[in-house]
């Protein structure tokens, strides 16, 4: 059964029209940058095509990254190579647990010439940021990062600097259970559009990074293969994705069934609809569509949506979050075509 919803006016393809119908053109050109970052970064990180066009839906759509995995399965070979496919700036920052709020923000240093004072900014003040092993820094300095991440601003000396857009944080993280390492707090999290997982390689992919000898030589042979007014312009265009009325429903019968879920002790929050909203436009305009459907919306719910819940464990046998985000979806009803 199709999923496609016709609504507000907008557009609508049956499964077999969309397969046979080229996009319009605007996003015919969105689809070639598209798939050109994320094969620049495939020359990177081998057999993870789905994990790469995550990682650019997150861009797109204006969001921040989370990347957790065990050490060694390419966390921060991802965020190097997604940085080094856009002519931008970018800034990598090693967590470490002396790792002060000033080293991320930035400090003000007295000029004696001046006799006044200078603000050195600090590595936030880049368009891709790489906190690499982010739950190795206590707290406090971790939560230095939520101004930047929500509001594209930090605060230093009483005076709110902006950052300038495009702005992306990704942040690799270790399990929590790796020695040394801090939880981050659920209001952290919920600032993360996606949180994904890298996995380990299949065995031809593993094969292709042994006679590469690694990803160092691959990451810096990379070139540049957007510029940034063209990522500009793709976000953009994500912005302009249809989002119909009846799948605006969808999303809000999904948030509130997760509130009612007697597994889930937090429930999504408004933050979330808005970001699986994005996150589903992202996923349409990236598929060569100009509106998004629940399609998109079960696409990216995984990586959008299991780390803005709590659940219970209280009740024997804990159930993941994954399983809770999946029966939350069983229990709601799809949206038909009219």
């Amino acid at each position: 059964m199709s999923t496609d919803i016709a609504d507000d006016g907008a557009p609508t393809l049956t499964h077999n029209e969309r397969s046979d119908t080229a996009p319009s053109g605007a996003l015919r050109g969105f689809a070639d940058l598209f798939d050109a970052i994320a094969a620049n970064v495939a020359q990177v990180l081998h057999g993870k095509r789905d994990t790469i066009e995550l990682a650019v839906m997150c861009l797109l759509a204006e969001g921040h990254l989370l990347v957790e995995d065990v050490p060694g399965v390419g966390k921060t070979s991802l965020a190097k190579a997604l940085a080094a496919s856009i002519d931008c700036s970018w800034k990598r920052i090693q967590f470490t647990p002396d790792l002060l709020p000033a080293d991320l923000v930035g400090v003000s240093i007295y000029q004696r010439s001046t006799e006044s004072f200078h603000f050195e900014a600090g590595p936030l003040f880049a368009n891709i940021v790489l906190a690499d092993e982010i739950n190795r820094a206590s707290p406090k300095t971790q939560s230095a990062l939520l101004e930047a991440m929500e509001e594209r601003q930090i605060t230093a000396d009483g005076h709110s600097r902006s950052l300038e857009a495009p702005f992306m944080v990704i942040a690799t993280q270790n399990p929590i259970d790796q020695e040394g390492t801090y939880r981050l707090p659920e209001s952290q999290l919920d600032r993360f559009l996606l949180r994904i997982a890298i996995g380990y390689p299949g065995r031809a992919a593993e094969m292709q990074m042994l006679d590469a000898q690694g990803s160092a030589e691959a990451l810096r042979g990379l070139e540049p293969v957007v510029s940034t007014p063209e990522v500009l312009e793709m976000i953009a265009a994500v912005r302009r994705v249809h989002v119909a009325k009846a799948l605006k429903s969808y999303l809000i019968d999904i948030a509130e069934t997760s509130r009612r879920h007697p597994s889930i002790e937090l429930g999504l929050s408004p933050r979330a609809t808005l970001q699986l909203a994005a996150a589903s436009r992202a996923h349409a305009a990236a598929r060569g569509r100009n509106y998004a459907t629940p399609d998109d919306v079960k696409a990216v719910a995984q990586a959008t949506l299991s780390h803005r819940i709590v659940v219970r464990s209280d009740h024997g046998a804990q159930l993941s979050a994954g399983d809770a985000i999946s029966e939350v979806f069983d229990a709601v009803p799809v949206p038909v075509p009219r």
